[in-house]
């Protein structure tokens, strides 16, 4: 193990400030040249990029850039043509980052984006005034905003007009914000479908305007994956090779003086030092968005061993347990998830196969993952195997889901035996064919991401699913 990364583990067990500097330093360290020994602790030497992968978004690149939001709205109202929509209105968190890339989140404060088709990378906002420093720093042609929710008329503190009038239906107001647009009596496409309390003040507002639901167009956008997100995706997972081959070297390193918790915070604290390592951060907004390093499910022992768990994990690493190291990043919204078992020894044959038999499984779904393919074909050769395999019991869910972006984890389509879905180009997918056995303390789920290729899936991370690799003594 080099003496800088040696050095951060040793700065990581006196407490997590201390770490941040060596993270830092150790982020931008270059690879050690020339032959050298391969030791316990060099498990960066262990990674394996595969050379279809796609070239990582430079330095500098830390989210996609506005002009692609625009291009991505014109390109949906090219696909809504056909509609003779008037304009589209988007409701949800994860539509509205998308195509307008204003990260934010509304809450119960709802926010609406209103994109005319007739008019060219405009967009108006209908939004709580707590985040219209945000919207109006960002693209916004403008923004009418209301005070706070519940939001009582005539009530803005912000302009000295203390008034407690009587609650404002914001639905409502949104509508009203639409006929003075000149909207009413059009057709308006929506990504939800209004509810009949909805529909009634359209009705009442703006009789005879249409809304038409196109969050199926929204959604088959946001699962075939463009060249910027693929290279953004890429240099997440870049992110994740270091962070689990420290991993790896922290178990080696600490052995049984080591808690899940531990090693669950030391992760997530070196990872947010790559990132911020080399991510343009100066404290405005719109800078270092969507920057994500979780651990909240690393886990040793018995907790390995239940899909989700309801827990608090704080337990010492022992020999003879199987060890569930958990990490999710994202870079400007993008990335995933990336986890990995270890059986530490001595194992047992029972360890041994499960772990076995999940690696045959990731393998199956990489080589199932092209062009064509479908979902339900794939989860049945998957599960097939574990059931050939006699692991029967220890199946508890699908061994995928389309990954998503920004605020979307989980995404359609999903590696499931009910979906019949077919796989294009450029999908991208979770990998984590888990297994589990409460009986014995024994818990398989790695997961990975992978991008569908004509030929088959090619992972994001270079972390190797080896014996090499996840079968460690301490």
């Amino acid at each position: 193990m080099t003496s800088s990364r040696r050095d951060f583990i040793r700065k990581m067990s006196t407490g997590l400030a201390a770490s941040s500097a060596a993270a830092f330093t150790l982020a931008c360290a270059p690879p050690e040249d020339g032959p050298q020994t391969l030791t316990a602790g060099d498990s960066e030497r262990l990674l394996r990029p595969d050379p279809n992968h796609v070239e990582p978004a430079p330095i500098g690149y830390d989210r996609l850039p506005l002009e692609w939001h625009q291009m991505r709205v014109r390109n949906l109202k090219g696909r809504l043509a056909d509609r003779r929509a008037d304009a589209i209105l988007l409701s949800s968190d994860q539509n509205i980052v998308y195509f307008t890339g204003c990260f934010r989140g509304s809450g119960e404060r709802s926010t609406w984006s209103l994109l005319p088709t007739r008019e060219d990378d405009t967009v108006y906002w209908y939004s709580p005034g707590i985040d219209r420093d945000l919207i109006e720093s960002w693209w916004s042609t403008q923004n009418e905003y209301y005070f706070g929710y519940p939001h009582a008329e005539g009530g803005f503190p912000n302009r000295g007009q203390v008034v407690q009038g009587p609650t404002v239906n914001l639905f409502e107001w949104m509508l009203e914000g639409l006929r003075s647009r000149g909207l009413g009596g059009g057709t308006i496409a929506v990504d939800w479908t209004p509810s009949a309390p909805q529909t009634d003040s359209i009705r009442k507002v703006i009789p005879g305007t249409r809304f038409v639901n196109v969050q199926a167009d929204c959604l088959s956008m946001q699962q075939l994956k463009t060249p910027e997100e693929l290279r953004l995706l890429q240099r997440a997972y870049r992110y994740f090779d270091r962070v689990h081959a420290f991993a790896r070297d922290y178990i080696l390193e600490r052995g049984t003086d080591l808690t899940d918790f531990e090693l669950g915070q030391a992760l997530q604290a070196f990872g947010i030092g790559l990132l911020m390592n080399d991510v343009v951060a100066d404290g405005k907004p719109h800078s270092a968005v969507g920057i994500e390093v979780t651990s909240n499910y690393v886990r040793a022992g018995m907790a390995s061993a239940y899909p989700h768990p309801n827990q608090f994990f704080y337990q010492k690493l022992e020999r003879g347990q199987t060890m569930y190291v958990n990490c999710d990043i994202k870079l400007g919204g993008m990335g995933g998830e990336c986890y990995r078992n270890y059986l530490i020894g001595p194992w047992t044959d029972e360890q041994e196969r499960m772990w076995e038999v999940v690696a045959e499984t990731i393998q199956i779904q990489e080589e199932e993952s092209k062009a064509g393919a479908v979902c339900s074909d794939i989860a049945a050769k998957i599960h097939q195997h574990q059931v050939d395999a006699g692991m029967a019991e220890y199946i508890y869910h699908r061994p995928g889901h389309g990954q998503g972006q920004f605020f979307s984890g989980h995404q359609p389509p999903f590696i499931a035996l009910g979906d019949y879905s077919v796989l294009e180009e450029n999908m991208t997918f979770s990998m984590e064919p888990g297994l589990y056995d409460a009986a014995r303390g024994i818990g398989i789920n790695p997961s990975d991401n992978l991008r569908v290729t004509a030929e088959r899936g090619v992972r994001f991370s270079s972390v190797p699913f080896s014996k090499e690799w996840s079968l460690l003594k301490l």
